[in-house]
């Protein structure tokens, strides 16, 4: 039997590639390891509890012991056990350093080490290219990264390519433009303005609002990870984008639409420090494994406020406590 390990499979995208692998390999044996911190939320795979074929562990991919434990008994690996808040980062930027780069290490050891290993998958993100403000990136581009967390992401993208080059550890790297979709901690910014102008609160906009994001829907960025999993080419890279490049204002006017709320909701807010102008990729590399994606923008956007109207009894513990707390500090009064 196939045995993968998803690591920060309770966060946001780790947690639909769980669901995705349930239903589209039920004959794979699924370990989820999840440290679960305030964005790792156990609830996000209740409804996997019940596979026999499935297990949970809560552990740090920094735990050195635990996951050497583990890697020798699985054959797959996709780590998408991350610090991934550029806000967050910009103010507690030693977190991102420990897991990003550290915790990957830690794995990257663990599959040296391991003759079982077959494939380890690095999740990343668009933003170690940086901003571009024509065209687009390839995956062979340099990476300059603005913040903390993209630095910390690219570190372990680096750490990750001198493995292969080194020791031929066998991995893959994916990187992925801006994911919306259900389950997203409403930290990020589609789920905290869904969510806010739900509550009837105001939206925080930085700078201009003109920012420019390729938006992904999640599933499709899973069914791209899931290809180059089990299709890609050992030791590559692969950019995951759908091509829907909006500004944040036009995204902030759009949920304003949805919602049935007036634009006086929004409220300009300073600019994010180092804050990335445009993000944009070039998928053709994954394209010619024969991936393309699916969800019409527009539609995807409305299932996704849909779910979140919805499923209220979920979001609004995680908007307490911890959550309520920082907000105050990055935007006094709304949260």
């Amino acid at each position: 039997m196939t045995t993968i390990l998803i690591t920060g499979g309770c966060g946001f995208i780790g947690s639909n590639y769980a669901r995705y692998v349930s239903r589209h390999h039920p004959e794979y044996k699924m370990i989820v390891l999840d440290k679960l911190t305030y964005a790792g939320n156990p609830e996000n795979i209740s409804d996997l509890k019940n596979n026999p074929n499935f297990s949970f562990i809560k552990g740090d991919i920094c735990d050195e012991k635990l996951i050497t434990e583990i890697v020798p008994k699985v054959d797959y690996i996709v780590n998408f056990a991350a610090e991934t808040h550029v806000d967050r980062s910009i103010s507690e930027p030693d977190a991102f350093i420990k897991t990003d780069i550290f915790g990957t290490h830690n794995i990257l050891e663990a599959v040296r080490n391991s003759s079982n290993v077959k494939r380890f998958l690095q999740i990343s993100t668009d933003e170690v290219y940086g901003s571009i403000l024509e065209g687009s990136f390839r995956e062979d581009d340099p990476l300059e990264p603005s913040s903390p967390y993209s630095a910390s992401k690219a570190g372990a993208d680096l750490m990750c390519l001198a493995y292969w080059t080194t020791y031929k550890t066998p991995i893959l790297i994916t990187r992925s433009s801006n994911n919306y979709g259900p389950y997203q901690y409403p930290e990020k910014v589609i789920p905290l303005f869904v969510t806010n102008l739900i509550e009837n609160k105001q939206v925080p906009l930085y700078g201009d609002g003109l920012n420019v994001r390729d938006w992904l829907y999640v599933e499709d960025n899973c069914v791209g990870i899931d290809l180059i999993l089990h299709e890609g080419k050992l030791g590559e890279i692969y950019n995951i984008g759908a091509g829907e490049e909006v500004t944040n204002l036009e995204l902030t006017h759009l949920l304003l639409e949805m919602l049935d709320k007036p634009k006086s909701m929004i409220r300009p807010v300073e600019d994010r420090k180092g804050h990335d102008r445009r993000y944009s990729v070039d998928c053709s590399k994954l394209r010619s494994l024969g991936w393309k994606p699916l969800a019409d923008f527009k539609e995807s956007i409305k299932q996704t406020v849909a779910w979140y109207q919805a499923n209220r009894a979920w979001w609004e513990p995680l908007k307490s406590g911890e959550f309520k707390e920082y907000y105050k500090k990055q935007y006094r009064q709304m949260v």
